[in-house]
């Protein structure tokens, strides 16, 4: 197996000096020169991928890296009713298949069967999972993709990063934004100084699009013969199945299983602003609002605030989180005032679904898509938006970051990119080092909403802790069910 491109040293603390030097210089330059590969390791060999996880994202997952040159070679799902869809040879028309891999309905015994065969693991389960999963995978030696949110908890997230670190395997977190040019141009136009110095970020999410905001349906339905329900809930404390409840795709509202909206968006919306940003630990979380709380569920709306402090030569920034779809009309939506949003509203008839604003002392950006792919500014006394390759000030910004010379869609160049980390390239743009701490700074989000509305907590980032409130630390690391570890 090839040896990838790692930086070493402890997980954490993490510098803010080390933090701003990946998230702006040239990526390969920042972590060194790849080391050599193995004795008699092909470059052109194909990988052995395993994925954990089968359907929804998985499915698409497995497929890009299965374009991008991987041979799979092992699925685990929980369902075997996705299982059977993915390795029929006789797929639905669009549907593709693989049935030369080994099935499995548990992950563990498929890492201990197929240990010597792979090379990478996917990783694509519920979030409450991803951690489980993951670093078992790694320690295991194995180069690891995983879906995002990249964890449950705060604690996981410090693990994953620390993980990787120690076992030096390539990493990839399943934020397909982070492969495209947009973003990456975003980054260099805001750290270039184009707005000034940024003061305020507000993002807000069309989620969730999933049932939140409700209380545990009572009694037991029984659970489907192609389901493994105990697997299912696999760390998570046990709980009678019902029907349409959990399984498929509703568990994301469930704090046992999901992280809401906030999990689910973030790591996409954020992700762009959490780079030019160069944010680090915020040293202040509270959720300010939100729609009636229920205990085992997110709320339908929210908003929370981050208050990061000055870093390096930025001056100290607050940012809001707002959620809530559209289309739910039993609640008023959470999101930025009018004032704020005034001349996108100019620009686009109305407020988008999504959207994520950075308020500088010299100008604006807005980005109206999920992933920072576009964007558009507004500068000195401009009073309308411009699209970003068009505007003035942002042609003179030169690029500083390299760019994903892959082909194809965003998802399947991000696997590509993950490919080339493995055989010893540069690492990859949203690897472990940095996307476990994105996903740790999300979700203390999730651990502001669980303490209360109105709790200002006062965080210790390298300590993982509030300061002002012990309760908090029952959020930040979770008990596992009996059976279950942490690798």
């Amino acid at each position: 197996m090839p040896k990838p491109n790692v930086s070493s040293g402890t997980a954490y603390p993490i510098s803010r000096r080390h933090f701003i030097k990946y998230t702006t210089l040239a990526t390969g330059a920042v972590f060194g020169t790849a080391p050599a590969l193995l004795r008699g390791q092909n470059l052109n060999e194909r990988l052995n991928i395993a994925v954990i996880g089968a359907g929804g994202k998985g499915s698409s997952d497995t497929d890009a890296a299965a374009e991008s040159g991987g041979n799979i070679v092992g699925l685990c799902d929980v369902d075997q009713n996705t299982l059977e869809s993915r390795t029929t040879s006789n797929p639905k028309p669009d549907h593709k298949s693989y049935p030369g891999a080994r099935t499995y309905r548990d992950f563990r015994k498929m890492l201990e069967e197929l240990d010597k065969q792979i090379d990478a693991v996917i990783v694509a389960t519920p979030d409450h999972v991803h951690a489980a999963a993951s670093i078992l995978a790694m320690k295991m030696g194995k180069h690891v993709y995983c879906q995002k949110p990249l964890t449950h908890s705060v604690y996981e997230a410090r693990l994953m990063r620390d993980t990787a670190k120690k076992m030096k395997v390539a990493t990839q977190m399943g934020n397909q934004g982070s492969a495209g040019d947009g973003l990456r141009r975003a980054v260099e136009v805001i750290q270039a100084g184009v707005i000034g110095k940024p003061r305020e970020l507000h993002v807000w999410s069309n989620r969730p699009i999933w049932p939140q905001g409700i209380d545990r349906p009572p009694g037991a339905d029984p659970v489907p013969p192609s389901l493994d329900w105990d697997l299912w809930l696999g760390p998570a404390p046990f709980r009678p199945y019902k029907a349409d409840t959990y399984h498929p795709f509703k568990w994301r509202g469930w704090k046992d299983f999901g992280t809401g909206a906030l999990g689910d968006m973030a790591c996409h919306t954020v992700n762009m602003p959490f780079r030019a940003l160069k944010l680090g630990y915020p040293n202040v979380v509270e959720c300010e609002e939100t729609s009636e709380l229920h205990q085992e569920t997110y709320p339908k709306t929210s908003r929370i605030r981050f208050e990061f402090p000055p870093r390096e030569d930025l001056p100290p920034l607050k940012f809001w989180w707002y959620d809530g779809s559209p289309g739910d009309k039993s609640v008023k939506l959470l999101r930025p005032t009018p004032e704020i949003t005034k001349e996108i509203v100019d620009l686009q008839g109305k407020l988008p679904a999504s959207g994520a604003l950075i308020i500088g002392n010299k100008g604006k950006i807005f980005s109206p898509d999920d992933y920072g792919s576009t964007f558009f500014m507004l500068a000195g006394d401009e009073t309308k938006f411009t699209r970003g390759s068009e505007h003035e000030a942002c042609k003179a910004v030169p690029q500083t970051i390299p760019r994903n010379a892959g082909s194809g869609g965003d998802d399947q160049r991000q696997k590509a990119e993950w490919f080339r980390m493995i055989k010893g390239g540069a690492p990859a743009y949203s690897n472990f080092d940095i996307a476990a701490y994105l996903t740790e700074i999300i979700l203390l989000g999730c651990v502001a909403l669980r303490v209360g509305v109105g709790k200002k907590l006062d965080w210790d980032g390298p300590k993982m802790r509030a300061r002002n409130a012990p309760e908090a630390a029952q959020f930040v690391k979770r008990q596992y069910r009996p059976g279950w570890k942490l690798g």
